[in-house]
């Protein structure tokens, strides 16, 4: 159940914007913030008003499995999981971003988390020719770098990243690229998490149901706790320095409740 207060906040920042041509909304959360759920009801909201929606997840836009093992090698092992900057296709999120503003009914990335892999361009759904606004949510969308990397946040860059290289190229990635990225994003909403203990707490509450469904690749508590500590850094930065600059900054309590736009 999502809070209509939150819907309509959106709906009605949209209405008011006057883009040229595509409408690019980000929307920006913590895993289990309710990104996906948002998303889906604006899009549901939109349509029936007659608009022309298209929507893309940031996680559509990660490396394939082979290009994730390869900058694993080539630059630190953590890259083999995906998560932080530097392991997505921002060139391809681009791609279809322009592909979108041509009027052209795009392909839109699809990865399957599943296998741990992207799916075959043929597979891929499409967008509506002449798309007049695009939905792109993500867990770091809109993240810009930080300025010291020297303390570790977590026991995993303790104790594996103790030179820094992992967490180094991923905020240097956020500085290149990615700022090319987030750019094209003109209306940006973050759903504002009152803390990491509470993002890590949702992240363990979304894989224990997928437990319980006894759903395929599934991480037991303890890979959670671990899996959790990729995205530890970067979430609580953004929860520091991105409220006051986001378009619509959206409160979350404990349980997901809104406490305030």
């Amino acid at each position: 159940m999502i809070d209509p207060r939150l819907t309509d906040a959106v709906l009605a920042r949209i209405a008011a914007a006057s883009p040229q041509g595509l409408l690019v909304v980000g929307i920006c959360g913590a895993q289990g913030s309710g990104k996906t759920t948002l998303v889906a009801h604006l899009a549901e909201r939109l349509e029936a008003a007659g608009r022309r929606v298209a929507t893309l997840s940031l996680d559509d836009l990660y490396l394939t499995k082979a290009e994730r093992l390869q900058l694993a090698e080539q630059v630190h092992s953590l890259f083999a999981t995906r998560g932080v900057p530097g392991t997505h296709d921002v060139a391809l999120g681009l791609e279809t971003i322009a592909a979108l503003e041509r009027g052209e009914a795009a392909a839109l990335p699809w990865f399957d988390k599943a296998r741990d892999d992207r799916m075959p361009g043929a597979d891929w759904p499409r967008a509506p020719q002449d798309t007049q606004i695009l939905l792109l949510e993500g867990w770091c969308l809109g993240a810009v770098p930080q300025v010291d990397l020297s303390v570790p946040v977590n026991a995993l860059e303790v104790e594996e990243d103790t030179d820094a290289v992992w967490r180094g190229h991923a905020n240097a990635a956020l500085a290149g690229a990615y700022r090319d990225l987030f750019a094209r994003i003109d209306l940006l909403v973050l759903l504002a998490a009152p803390g990491w203990e509470v993002v890590a707490r949702w992240r363990e509450q979304q894989e224990a149901e997928l437990r319980a469904q006894g759903g395929p690749a599934v991480m037991s508590p303890t890979e959670v706790a671990r899996f959790v500590q990729h995205y530890e850094r970067l979430t609580r930065w953004i929860l520091e320095e991105m409220p006051d600059r986001a378009d619509l900054t959206v409160r979350l309590g404990p349980n997901r409740e809104v406490l305030s736009l």
